[in-house]
Parts: C-alpha cells; sequence; structure tokens
C-alpha cells in the first residue's frame, strides 16, 4: 500500500496532516500501538522540518506486512552540516518559527530514536531526502 502526501513550505496550520492520516491507516491495519506512536513521532518531526524550512516538499509511504517506510524530500536550502544537524538543540530555525513554539532542535533527533533505519542526504542550495524504515 502507498500514501502520498505535499507539503508546502510556511504552511503551519497543515503541518502533522501527513503523519494523522497515516496514524489512522496504521490502525486500520491493526499495527501495534507502541509502533504507530513511533512511526508518527518521526513523520510529525520531518513534516514540520519541511515547513518551517523548506519551500515545498513530498511525503511517500509504502506499508508493507513487516514493515513502513517512509520517504520525505524537499526543495529547500538543504543541511550543510547532517553531523551537527543530528545534535539535540541545533538549529537554523528562524525567529519567527521558533516564536510559533517550533525549531527547538530535537526534530532530527527526535526522528533517529524513534525509527529502525533514518538514511538523511542533503546538497545544500537543493533540498533533502529523509527516509525512515519502522519494522513491524
Amino acid at each position: 500500500m502507498e500514501l502520498s502526501f505535499s507539503i508546502q513550505g510556511g504552511d503551519f496550520t497543515r503541518a502533522g496532516h501527513a503523519s494523522s492520516e497515516v496514524k489512522k491507516k496504521l490502525k486500520q491495519l491493526g499495527i501495534d500501538a507502541k509502533c504507530i506512536k513511533s512511526i508518527v513521532i518521526a513523520l510529525y518531526e520531518a513534516e514540520v522540518n519541511v515547513v518551517a524550512h523548506a519551500w515545498s516538499g513530498d511525503i511517500r509511504v509504502e506499508i508493507d506486512k513487516d514493515k513502513i517506510q517512509t520517504k520525505i524530500t524537499d526543495k529547500g536550502p538543504g543541511i550543510p552540516d547532517i553531523g551537527l544537524a543530528m545534535q539535540e538543540g541545533y538549529s537554523t530555525a528562524s525567529k519567527k518559527v521558533r516564536e510559533m513554539g517550533f525549531g527547538a532542535g530535537m526534530g532530527l533527533s527526535n526522528m533517529k530514536k524513534n525509527t529502525d533505519v533514518l538514511n538523511i542526504e542533503s546538497v545544500v542550495g537543493e533540498g533533502t531526502t529523509v527516509t525512515m524504515i519502522n519494522y513491524f
């Protein structure tokens, strides 16, 4: 089964839409609640990162019998130093984003904590692709 969503940079009113839809679908499929929680946390963090940092993005979710793979691809400034960005508390969020309660620098580390596999590829000035896998 495959689901796909589009994300518009700066549209905080829709941040979390994809993770909510994926949560509903996984519940319908009878996936373990603890597993769903981890998947939804990681996906929500990814969505917020696209909204906060990129111009646009796409999410593709593939649900198999034993795993879920989520691929988030954005068009944006990219991540110059992924190792630094993975550190808890490190953030490049704008003042405006922080004033809205986002940009605490926990997104990537929360994604890593809540996935079995996390891969981040980024090209400065072009965008970032994040692939997350959770096994059931």
